[in-house]
């Protein structure tokens, strides 16, 4: 029999902006975006890491993030 000891998923994230917006508007929507995520995180109790954050020349973000899988134990992963 198996158990999962410790599960953390590492995702890259990329808030691109809405083509169909005025440039200011939309980098503040990916603005917003980036901080429902990180609050949506948060309320759902996920244990997370971000590892790095970048905003690009246009505007959008890059999140990288080690995150909770699941209900699973996280160990040292976000270390």
């Amino acid at each position: 029999m198996k158990r999962i000891k410790a599960a953390c998923i590492c995702q890259t994230l990329h808030f691109m902006l809405k083509e169909d917006l005025e440039h200011n508007w939309a980098v503040s929507m990916v603005k917003q975006e980036v901080e429902r995520y990180k609050k949506g995180l948060e309320r759902n109790r996920t244990l997370y890491k971000i590892l790095e954050e970048t905003e690009q020349p246009d505007g959008s973000v890059i999140i990288k993030v080690i995150k909770q899988y699941n209900t699973s134990p996280v160990g040292d992963y976000p270390d």
